[in-house]
């Protein structure tokens, strides 16, 4: 009985020594591991663009008028050289005041007195012709007798071309008071006086033409109205001629290569859409971020290289997002930028050996996409700690948390 008492009594000390040595044993600290690999990278800058038609057509009024109200609609298609997309007729005359239109009635009063005048001018030289006329028969057939002499004829035909002449100025000089006249009484003209007689509204009226056939993309006042001479009417552009206009950091901008490749996500249809970079803008503008900030941006413009059929429903001015490709490698040996962390002035990684964790010093090149390119110090297959905790160390035992 005494030696069972014994046994027991060491057989628990043995378990609670053994339970003790349990709870204070290190126990492998739960990580995430991933696998270094190789595969394709890409290096990319998102920006959001807005859509524009390439090449626009501003039409402007050629001339001061009145325009008619707009005969198309935004929206409407326009054929080059058949669609009349303006009108534009003569422009009304300005009211006048009371001493403008006492002055215009006093001259149109003096020009028909001027006329009157010159009517009895020309009366008065066409007696004068006509007595001529009859003083050159009796002078000539008098000279045929003999009986004046050739000088006297010779006078006689002088007085004749006088006469001639004379009833010439006074002719001219009624029609030239005619026009004076109907200048004088063109002022009293108002905004109400009718067309000339069997004349039709639209035989004054100046039509536009559509210089290119395409969509109406906008009217700058569908009413009717005056207008001066170089003030837009309308826009027509061609929706199959489309291009991407982004305005990138400065600082992006500089590594963007020629005719760089973009993809087009984001802009409300199925699928994304091809890009090609045509141009970057050379002189760089201020813009305030909504943090506030000033930022350089430089405008970049792409073109679309998707057909139309692919994007069908994508007009002026729609918002899409960008997505600007700078570089592109099949194979390359990356590592989660989740496993790096700052070590001096490099790079380093925990990897996973034997159970335990290793610290490891690596030469990275580019990021992308929360990757990075290794350059040296990792190989392929090595597995290595995501988001390592701050009190990680070399030599610590690791096990893999279970996902």
């Amino acid at each position: 009985m005494g030696m069972m008492r014994t046994f027991g009594i060491g057989l628990a000390g043995s378990i609670a020594l053994g339970a003790l040595v349990w709870a204070l044993w290190p126990q492998p600290q739960q990580v995430d591991l991933e696998i270094v690999t190789r595969g394709p990278m890409q290096g990319t800058i998102e920006a959001q663009g807005v859509t524009r038609v390439r090449a626009p057509y501003t039409i402007t009024a050629p001339i001061t008028g009145n325009v008619t109200r707009s005969p198309v609609e935004v929206g409407d298609s326009v054929i080059a050289g058949e669609s009349v997309v303006a009108i534009i007729q003569p422009a009304d005359p300005a009211l006048m005041d009371a001493r403008s239109r006492a002055q215009a009635e006093a001259a149109v009063a003096e020009a028909q007195a001027a006329v009157a005048l010159a009517e009895s001018n020309l009366r008065q030289a066409e007696s004068g012709l006509a007595y001529s006329e009859a003083q050159l028969e009796r002078g000539r057939a008098l000279a045929a007798r003999g009986t004046i002499p050739q000088r006297m004829l010779e006078d006689i035909e002088a007085a004749y071309e006088a006469a001639v002449q004379a009833k010439a100025s006074a002719q001219s000089q009624l029609e030239l008071n005619h026009a004076t006249l109907n200048r004088a009484q063109a002022q009293l003209m108002g905004p109400q006086t009718g067309l000339p007689d069997g004349m039709l509204p639209g035989e004054r009226c100046l039509r536009i033409y559509a210089p290119q056939t395409g969509i109406v993309l906008s009217v700058t006042d569908q009413s009717a109205r005056l207008v001066q001479a170089g003030a837009p009417l309308l826009t027509i552009g061609n929706l199959e001629e489309m291009e991407i206009v982004l305005d990138l950091l400065s600082t992006d901008a500089v590594q963007v290569p020629p005719e760089a490749h973009a993809v087009i996500e984001r802009w409300g249809g199925a699928g994304t859409l091809e890009a090609r970079l045509r141009r970057i803008e050379p002189a760089a503008f201020t813009r305030v971020s909504a943090l506030g900030i000033e930022e350089q941006r430089v405008r970049a413009r792409l073109d679309l290289l998707s057909p139309p059929d692919m994007r069908a429903g994508l007009g002026e001015g729609f918002r899409v997002h960008v997505r600007v490709i700078l570089w592109e490698e099949d194979e390359l040996l990356r590592v989660p930028q989740a496993a790096l962390f700052r070590d001096g002035a490099g790079w380093a990684v925990f990897v996973e050996e034997a159970g335990k964790a290793r610290h490891n010093a690596v030469t990275l090149g580019r990021f992308s996409d929360g990757q990075a390119e290794v350059l040296d110090g990792l190989d392929e297959g090595t597995r290595v700690i995501l988001y390592p905790a701050s009190d990680l160390s070399d030599g610590t035992a690791i096990a893999q948390r279970a996902r």
